[in-house]
Parts: C-alpha cells; sequence; structure tokens
C-alpha cells in the first residue's frame, strides 16, 4: 500500500505528514511526487479520514488582479480540505457579495502544492564569482541549511560592494529586502509602467492630477448605470479583473446603455455585454480617434451639434488657435492639425481606415454616435496605451472626451478602468490604517529604465535624461517578490544577461519560477496563508475595490522550511552588520493591529471619515501589542472573524462618484493643477517631459506618430502594400490561467486554460496551418511555440498570446516552449519609458516537433 493509499485510512496530523515527507539529507534530492494536484491532493485524502470538525478561515486572494476578493479556507487539524467565497450577506445588484473567481478557487494547489520550495538551495555548478554561469536556468540545484544560504548571500553581497560599490546591485525588491539593501548602503533600482501604460504620466500632465491616481474614468459603479452609451475600448474585465468588474457592467447595460468594443478579438466580455464590436488594429487607436475627431468637425452644426464649444471654450485649451495656453505657437492647434492645415493630411476616416482597418464609414458613425449620445464612456484597460508612443494615444482620449463634452458629468468620462478601479472609479470608502513602519530612502539614484534594463547589464550603459547616457557596471541581482525576468520585455536578452555578465543571482520565491529556476541561490518564503495575517484593500499594499477592507488571517503553518521574507531581510542584514530594528521595527501583529485601529469609513455626509474598529482594553491584552481603546463601526473580533467590511451602497447615496464633476461645474473655484488651471489638449508639459526623457519627441497635442514594430512595419513596401517577413502583428493578453506570471503553475488551471496562440482561421489557411497544429511563432527578437486556437473572433492579421507564461526553454531547438511574450518582446524604449508590449511583428510556421499539453509537463519540483 503507497503513502497515499495509507493516508486515506491513517488520521495524521499535517505537520506530521510533513515531517514524515519532508526529511532529507542536506545535498541529497528528496522528490515527492503526487498525481493532478501534488501535496495538496495528498493532504486532502487522509484529510477525509478525520472525524473532527474543522473551522473557516479568511483567507488571502492576494494577487495582482485586481479583485482581492473573500476567499474562505476550512482547515481540519492543519489541513485545508476544501474552499469557499464570500457569503457574508445576501447577493444583490446594489449590495454585491464579493464571489472569488477561478483563480482564487484554485489558491490551495498554490500554496500547497508538490512544487513549492521546501528547502534553501543553491545551483550545483555555482560558486562566489558566478561559477558556470551559462548553466543557470538548467542546472541541478543542492540542498543547503538556511545558515550557509544566509552566509553565502551576505558574502555575495559584500564581495560585489567591496569590488564594484553598491550601484552594481540590482535590487527587484519590495517585500523587506529593499530596507535591507538601502541600509546596506543601497542598490540600483529600475522603473516604467508595466500595467497601466501611458495613462499613468498622460492623465495628470494634460488634465492635472485627479483624485483616483490611474483612473480618469470618471464613475463609480453606480453613476456608471447613468451612461448612455459605453464603449470599452481595449478592456477585457471578465479576464483580467477577478470579482465584480463585468457584474457591474452587466447592471450599466441593464440600465440601459449600450456597450461598443473596439478590440481585435471579441473577448468573452463582448460576448456578455456588446452590442457592437469593431475590431481594430493594435497600436493603432490613436489613427481611429483622429479620424473621428475629423468627423466631428467638419460635420459639427448647429442642427446637429457634435462638439461641446461651451464645455471646449469653458474648460480647455488648445484645441483651436483662438484658444491657446499662453506662448504656445497657435499652429499648433488640435483642430489644424486633424484638418490637415500644416502638413497637408487631412486627417479622414479614409486616412485612418488604411491604419487602423476600420472602414471609413464606420469610423463616421462611431464619431457621431459618440458625439451625439449623452452621457458616454469610455473604458479603457490598460492595453491600447501599452505600445510604443502610446502618449499620443492617451491624449486623443482626453481630447475627443473634451469635444463631446462627456467630462464632468454623472455617467461619463474617459480613462483607465482596470484593475480593482475596473467600472467603480473613487476614492476608497473604507481605508486601513498605516501600519507604523517608517520608510528607509535608498541612498542612490541610479535607476534604469525596464526597456534598457538587460541591455544596460550587457553593455554597461544606461538612458538617465536626453543627452546624458551614463555607466553602469550591475553584476548582482536580488529578487523578492518581482517577476522582472519572467515578466518585463526583452527576455530573451535577460536570459542573456544572467548568463553572460551577472556574477551573483539570488530569489526568494515559494516556487521555482523563472527568476528562482535563472538564480544560483534559492531561499523558500512563506505565502500569505503561513503569515499572521492582514489586510486587502485601500491604504495597503493589496488595493482591492473602494467599497471594502478584507482582513486576512494565518491559514496554516509554514510548509517545510519556508521563512517569511522579513525575517530573511533581518537575517542577513544581522551577517552585513545592520541594525535589525531598523529593518524590522515593527512586529506584524503590532502593524496589523496598527491598520485595524487606524482603519476609517466614509460617513453617512458622503465627506467625512470616521473610526470603522471599535476595540477594548481585552482585545489590546488578548494580542498583545500597544494600542488604545475606541469606538468604531464594527467590534474588533466580528471584523476578524468576518474577514470584511463593506460599505452598503444604494442608487442615490452620498457615496457616488464623478471625476472632475467640482470643476466642469465651476472652473475658476476648482481649477485644475496645469500650467494654464485648465485641462491642456495642448500640453507643452507632457512634450517636454517625453523630450527629457531621452527616447523619442513627442508634439505637445494628440498625433498618430509611428509606433516602433507597428502596423506599418509589417510591410517591407509601405506605398505598395507588400508584406515583409514578419507580417503578422502580435498582442498580449491577460490570460484567465494566470494574474500575471502567478498561477501559472497549478495544474487545475493549466488543464482549463491551455496557453494558445490565438489566430484567425483565414490566416491559417493561407500558411497551410489547422487547429491544434503545434506552430513556431518568431519576432525579430525570440522564438516561441505553442498549440495553434483558430477563430473568427480574432480580427484577420493579428494573433495574440495570453501574457505571464513561465519561461521554458528547448535549448536544443532554441525555442522557448511555454508561449511567453516577452521572448517575442524586445526591449525598445519610447516616450515616457513604459512597455509597449502591444507593439510587436511575427511570422508563424508550422513547427515539426512534438509539444505535450502543459498539464502533463511534470512539475518543478525539487530536493
Amino acid at each position: 500500500m503507497n503513502l497515499l493509499e495509507k493516508a486515506k485510512y491513517y488520521p495524521i496530523s499535517r505537520r506530521t505528514f510533513l515531517e514524515m515527507t519532508g526529511t532529507a539529507v542536506a545535498g541529497t534530492v528528496a522528490v515527492m511526487t503526487f498525481p493532478v494536484c501534488g501535496l495538496f491532493r495528498a493532504e486532502a485524502a487522509f484529510a477525509n479520514g478525520i472525524n473532527q470538525e474543522g473551522r473557516w478561515v479568511n483567507a488571502a486572494c492576494w494577487h495582482n488582479c485586481g479583485g482581492r476578493c473573500v476567499l474562505k479556507a476550512y482547515v481540519i487539524d492543519g489541513v485545508v480540505v476544501r474552499q469557499k467565497t464570500d457569503d457574508t450577506h445576501p447577493d444583490s445588484p446594489d449590495f454585491p457579495q464579493q464571489r472569488a473567481c477561478w483563480r482564487g478557487r484554485a489558491q490551495r494547489q498554490q500554496v500547497l502544492g508538490a512544487d513549492r520550495l521546501k528547502y534553501p538551495m543553491k545551483r550545483k555548478h555555482w560558486q562566489p564569482g558566478g561559477g558556470n554561469k551559462e548553466l543557470r536556468g538548467r542546472d541541478e540545484w543542492v540542498r543547503i541549511s538556511w545558515d550557509e544560504a544566509l552566509d553565502l548571500v551576505a558574502d555575495e553581497l559584500k564581495r560585489i560592494k567591496a569590488a564594484y560599490g553598491n550601484q552594481a546591485i540590482l535590487g527587484q525588491v519590495r517585500q523587506g529586502m529593499e530596507r535591507t539593501l538601502s541600509l546596506f548602503g543601497g542598490y540600483t533600482t529600475s522603473w516604467g509602467s508595466t500595467s497601466w501604460g501611458t495613462w499613468v504620466d498622460v492623465g495628470p500632465a494634460v488634465m492635472g492630477p485627479y483624485g483616483d491616481a490611474y483612473s480618469s474614468t470618471g464613475n463609480d459603479r453606480l453613476r456608471l448605470r447613468q451612461s448612455k452609451l459605453i464603449i470599452m475600448w481595449g478592456a477585457n474585465p471578465a479576464w483580467s479583473s477577478g470579482g465584480n468588474p463585468a457584474y457591474n457592467f452587466l447592471q450599466a447595460r441593464k440600465a440601459g446603455a449600450k456597450f461598443i468594443f473596439i478590440d481585435p478579438f471579441y473577448t468573452d466580455t463582448a460576448r456578455v455585454l456588446a452590442d457592437e464590436w469593431i475590431p481594430i488594429r493594435p497600436a493603432t487607436d490613436a489613427a481611429l480617434l483622429l479620424g473621428m475627431a475629423y468627423v466631428m468637425i467638419t460635420e459639427d452644426s448647429p442642427a446637429r451639434p457634435l462638439i461641446d464649444w461651451e464645455f471646449l471654450n469653458k474648460c480647455t485649451v488648445g484645441f483651436d488657435a483662438g484658444h491657446m495656453p499662453a506662448g504656445a505657437d497657435p499652429k499648433e492647434n488640435f483642430k489644424d492639425y486633424v484638418l490637415g492645415i500644416e502638413d497637408g493630411q487631412p486627417k479622414t476616416p479614409a486616412w485612418a481606415a488604411e491604419i487602423c482597418g476600420v472602414a471609413p464609414e464606420k469610423i463616421r458613425r462611431l464619431a457621431i454616435e459618440y458625439a451625439t449620445t449623452k452621457p458616454a464612456s469610455v473604458i479603457c484597460g490598460g492595453a491600447s496605451t501599452r505600445t510604443h508612443r502610446a502618449e499620443q494615444t492617451a491624449q486623443a482620449f482626453i481630447t475627443l472626451a473634451c469635444m463631446t463634452g462627456n467630462i464632468g458629468v454623472p455617467g461619463a468620462g474617459t480613462g483607465l478602468s482596470c484593475h480593482n478601479r475596473a467600472g467603480n472609479a473613487g476614492p476608497g470608502l473604507v481605508k486601513a490604517g498605516d501600519p507604523g513602519v517608517p520608510a528607509i530612502k535608498n541612498p542612490l539614484t541610479s535607476s534604469i529604465n525596464q526597456n534598457e534594463l538587460w541591455d544596460a547589464v550587457l553593455t554597461g550603459k544606461y538612458t538617465a535624461g536626453k543627452n546624458d547616457r551614463r555607466d553602469i557596471d550591475i553584476r548582482c541581482v536580488y529578487y523578492d517578490a518581482v517577476a522582472t525576468l519572467n515578466q518585463k520585455m526583452g527576455a530573451a536578452k535577460g536570459i542573456e544577461a544572467h548568463r553572460e555578465k551577472l556574477e551573483f543571482v539570488v530569489t526568494q520565491a515559494f516556487n521555482l519560477n523563472t527568476q528562482a529556476k535563472f538564480s544560483d541561490i534559492v531561499l523558500p518564503i512563506t505565502t500569505q496563508w503561513e503569515k499572521y495575517g492582514g489586510f486587502i484593500g485601500y491604504g495597503t499594499s493589496f488595493s482591492s475595490n473602494r467599497e471594502i477592507l478584507l482582513w486576512f488571517s494565518q491559514v496554516v503553518d509554514p510548509v517545510f522550511e519556508a521563512k517569511d521574507d522579513i525575517w530573511v531581510a533581518v537575517e542577513i542584514g544581522k551577517r552585513l552588520g545592520l541594525d535589525a530594528k531598523q529593518i524590522d521595527p515593527v512586529p506584524l501583529k503590532q502593524q496589523v493591529f496598527n491598520q485595524a485601529a487606524g482603519a476609517m469609513v466614509i460617513a453617512d455626509n458622503g465627506q467625512d471619515y470616521e473610526k470603522l474598529v471599535t476595540i477594548t482594553e481585552e482585545d489590546i491584552e488578548e494580542l498583545g501589542v500597544t494600542g488604545k481603546p475606541q469606538t468604531g463601526r464594527i467590534a474588533f473580533r466580528e471584523f476578524r472573524e468576518k474577514g470584511i467590511y463593506q460599505v452598503q451602497r444604494a442608487p442615490g447615496d452620498h457615496f457616488g462618484f464623478t471625476e472632475l464633476e467640482d470643476y466642469r461645474n465651476n472652473p475658476e473655484k476648482y481649477p485644475r493643477a496645469t500650467p494654464s488651471k485648465k485641462i491642456e489638449i495642448h500640453s507643452q508639459k507632457l512634450a517636454d517631459k517625453i523630450t527629457s526623457y531621452g527616447w523619442t519627441v513627442k508634439a505637445p497635442i494628440a498625433k498618430y506618430e509611428k509606433p516602433e514594430e507597428g502596423y506599418e512595419d509589417t510591410f517591407q513596401d509601405w506605398n505598395n502594400k507588400v508584406k515583409g517577413e514578419y507580417p503578422l502583428q502580435l498582442y498580449t493578453i491577460h490570460y484567465p490561467r494566470r494574474t500575471h506570471s502567478l498561477f501559472d503553475n497549478v495544474p487545475w488551471l493549466r488543464e482549463a486554460f491551455p496557453q494558445e496562440f490565438i489566430m484567425n482561421t483565414s490566416d491559417a489557411r493561407s500558411l497551410g496551418l489547422k487547429q491544434g497544429d503545434i506552430v513556431k511563432i518568431a519576432s525579430r527578437h525570440g522564438v516561441v511555440v505553442r498549440p495553434l486556437y483558430l477563430t473568427e473572433r480574432m480580427m484577420p492579421g493579428v494573433v495574440t498570446l495570453g501574457q505571464g507564461a513561465w519561461i521554458e526553454l528547448d535549448e536544443e531547438n532554441s525555442v522557448d516552449k511555454s508561449g511567453n511574450v516577452n521572448i517575442l518582446e524586445g526591449g525598445i524604449p519610447t516616450g515616457q519609458g513604459h512597455m509597449g508590449a502591444n507593439s510587436c511583428n511575427v511570422k508563424v510556421e508550422k513547427y515539426d516537433q512534438e509539444l505535450l499539453p502543459d498539464v502533463e509537463w511534470p512539475q518543478r519540483i525539487v530536493l
């Protein structure tokens, strides 16, 4: 009878089981493999034989989809037997439950999977100075003790600092090691938006900073129901934003809004909501918007007004020559550019259609519908501004919203609406308090744009600004909870940098992800289920929707020898001669208490905030923390046991939100924080800022400038429309199997959502390909292979892959088997230096090697 069969008959504790199966002599390999689910399945098997009551524990669903929903784990004798989601109150559209998606419901497979890292380990052929660097990613692993691991890490940090200086240490850190490295003398960092696209900088520059840092969409979910037209532009919340966003949009549709989807792919969200789908080529959105602007300008009339002149003249500058900001050249106005006064090229629907692939008449009809349907809202995912030179796109969205007057009106707006803000913009109605941990400033200022990162490691040069190229000598990368190698563009060059230049790579992780696989030392880390607890919501590092604050607790004991990130930071700090109290000045239990004690909730008047949690002397004594009693809305123990506080909403309450409503109604009383105090359709501030970065130059108004590796680059002869070597446009999507790169190892999700390469049937036919073929996808930067999925839901000429797959190199055939999009994407900095993930050209052909389904691949189980 094998161990799994014995487990069905012998009720043993989880700790005993782990001790039985996890004991191995240092330096040897002990591999345990269980079918399908690994460790979880084995634990569930023997848990079924335990005849005792369990308890539901509020578990963290901490991953970065933005949903951050209620998740509960049923625990018997330390074993998670099952999970459930929100049942804390009856569900309704106005007061919805916070239900977890399929990823959250698979969480236990990640926390308790057979591929959890169990012990500290080092690469077999590593030695101080790098050893055989070329074996990173394919070397064997050797188990070492925690003391040896910590000593090795500290010694290497000391060696590298002494030999090259602190700049040589690249810190991809945010879970504690940033404190240690800062106290050690500092470290080089990286910068640039990965998810939010160019909205991060364009919105605040053009409109002035607004209430919701990344979103000028303008409405909370209840006010969104006042929209008559909602244009979902490159947004697929059903896949990318777990939890309630798609449900919230459905309520707007039921309230009467028409939905138009503009996207290369007819998404699952469109299948639920769309009245119309308009396919568009990636990275050509600005051209479509300019074609729409041309229609509004040339067809505007008193009989059928298409432009809100009152709003333009009162609240904006830069639209026409008569309303320019002080000191600007009147010839640089947006209207004249669209009409082609200066460059001789009117931005007609026919001109736009040649670029974006939307028929001229459809562009005209869309423009008129958007201009005449009030209020209208344009909901942007990050996709349309995750392209090269995408500042023009974000600025064009704002310009058209101003032209139509869809700013500051309930139900109207434009801008980024994704992640936790998807369909529900506005400040938090309930917020956690400050944990009380003082920040430590990194004394170094060296920071490399993420698009130049691996090139900088290899060449020793990086761009610090216009005409400012600096030397940099990176010798070490420290990863803690940051998936840089897997998730940043130019991954092929990143692997080259790891194998040729870097002398030391260390990763803290709970499984052998891409960063860990290419490391020299790997330290096993606890998940949020194994920590004391914490909060998810506004005011925390785990943001959530504006109406909820979640309190999660420890679900299980740490598995095997996994340690907390901050414990690692302290222990390494001690070996570096640093003060442990500076690294970890506030115990986690005290931090959680501080967050509870400082939590605030919106008052009934919708303006003020009041204490959320009632705390007694008994609560303080029980926890053994420092604090004072206080009175709030909910008792300390009740909140901790329930796991959620949700602000109850109803139409017409005082908690509604519309961005820029005050400014629209009274621009003199509520001026914008821009040079002109108005919304700047002509923004010299934005143009100067982009120029200062040192890569590209942008005009002060929204223009169409061909992005690097855009549609035009699929041709070798644009004028005669002769296709080139890379004739297809690749863009990337948030894939249901993963939250970015997390969950990619979970067998359930691998089985449910294969990483398929999606292509239009007509494109496949022209290449002699059929459904299910294994295809090789090549770009100017790398090669991947994947099974082919054919559909009419994809626009011809466009293909897509889900982002986040863990790199799995086939060294013999020089391909990545997993379909990691960043192998195909090149690190190309433009504009503000944000990721241009949706600007990439590829070619596709049939692959002559077998490729097993991902779910049949061996799990990354070591030691």
